[in-house]
């Protein structure tokens, strides 16, 4: 099983990483705010996470780690 780590305090909220997850499991969190004034990016469902790190490869703050 996979398991997706995001520094939410690095994270602009771009939303990159949730277009490209094939299971549609990262998403922005509308409810928390970091120190940025971002809404971070979150996996919603790590026991539906691949470990494809799509979503790290495509962050262009590499506050993304998927360890499998």
């Amino acid at each position: 099983m996979a398991r997706v780590i995001v520094d939410e305090n690095r994270c602009k909220g771009c939303g990159l990483c949730t277009t490209v997850c094939p299971k549609e499991i990262m998403q922005l969190d509308k409810t928390a705010i970091n120190i940025k004034g971002y809404h971070p990016s979150r996996c919603i469902d790590m026991d539906k996470c691949i470990g494809c790190a799509f979503c790290a490869t495509i962050c262009p703050d590499v506050c993304i780690t998927v360890e499998k």
